[in-house]
């Protein structure tokens, strides 16, 4: 969504859809934050009638059909996507097993609660449970591990990053397989140069696991790596994420541009058209594909 009014140049946003899909209409829920320019600006001026920009909704995370069982967790405002999914659900009257797994601090930061509860009772194989930090709950490894869940499930995490790497390990842990495991981040991400991480240890950057590609080579030259495109990721970014170079991404749908990254030499091609290009000479990762041997300033 681009906000006229908010800022100029206006500003674009990234916002998950929130309500039922087949609703005829598109909800967004947006937490006013005390320092969020389009946050404090769409709770001050927008109402019914007001003009935005906005694109079609884009991106990977959504619920997959299916008859297995379905484990939806969120921690704080990661709500969001995963209750369009709960809504999904419901209004197909699923039977399928379904776990509804929710952390927050308190009950008065316990957004969407009764909307929630009717929706878990509207499925005859549904059950929730919430978390409340401040009272000492914690959904982590061992209440994972406790909760006995049922390891042919579809996972689908959304919230802060350290919460999501918590909880897919827990997972993985009790024998979820990673390739059912979901995940989209939530909140903001602090800005870096591309290839520039924070210090500590960190495994260093090496060829993905599996067989080798053969598409086009890509040189992620400040990581010091070339490796051969394969078809089995869906993105540059994807597959920088399994050689473990150093990345920075919100959206992973061509919308935030905080993947943007130089190109040194090539050429990209993208498989999901961004909102809007970035720079020349600069390619969004999360939604390009090497169209030639390239080399990257990552």
């Amino acid at each position: 969504m681009r906000i006229p009014g908010a800022g100029s140049p206006a500003p674009l946003r990234s916002y998950s859809l929130s309500g039922e899909p087949t609703a005829g209409h598109y909800r967004i829920s947006v937490k006013r934050e005390d320092q969020g320019l389009v946050s404090r600006w769409l709770h001050t001026h927008i109402e019914p009638g007001s003009v935005i920009d906005a694109a079609a909704p884009r991106g990977d995370f959504y619920l997959v059909d299916g008859t297995n069982p379905v484990v939806l967790i969120s921690a704080g405002i990661g709500i969001t996507p995963v209750l369009a999914m709960l809504h999904t659900l419901s209004t197909a009257d699923s039977i399928r097993d379904i776990w509804w797994l929710h952390t927050t601090r308190k009950r008065e930061t316990h957004v969407f609660a009764d909307e929630v509860t009717a929706l878990i009772e509207s499925l005859p194989n549904a059950r929730q449970r919430v978390f409340y930090t401040a009272e000492h709950a914690r959904l982590d490894r061992p209440t994972i591990a406790a909760l006995d869940l049922p390891a042919d499930a579809s996972a689908y995490l959304c919230g802060p990053t350290q919460f999501m790497t918590d909880i897919r390990d827990a997972l993985t842990t009790v024998g979820f397989n990673p390739a059912g495991i979901h995940s989209e981040l939530f909140g903001a991400l602090p800005p870096i140069n591309p290839g520039i991480v924070e210090t500590g240890k960190r495994t260093p950057p090496h060829p993905p696991a599996g067989p080798a590609g053969v598409g086009p080579s890509i040189t992620f030259a400040r990581s010091g790596l070339t490796v051969n495109w394969s078809t089995d990721y869906g993105s540059i970014l994807d597959m920088a994420e399994a050689c473990e170079v150093p990345t920075r991404f919100s959206c992973r749908s061509g919308v935030c541009h905080v993947c943007v990254t130089g190109v040194l030499a090539g050429a990209t091609t993208y498989v999901q058209q961004p909102l809007e290009p970035p720079a020349p000479g600069t390619v969004l990762i999360c939604s390009a594909a090497p169209e030639s041997d390239l080399v990257l300033d990552l």
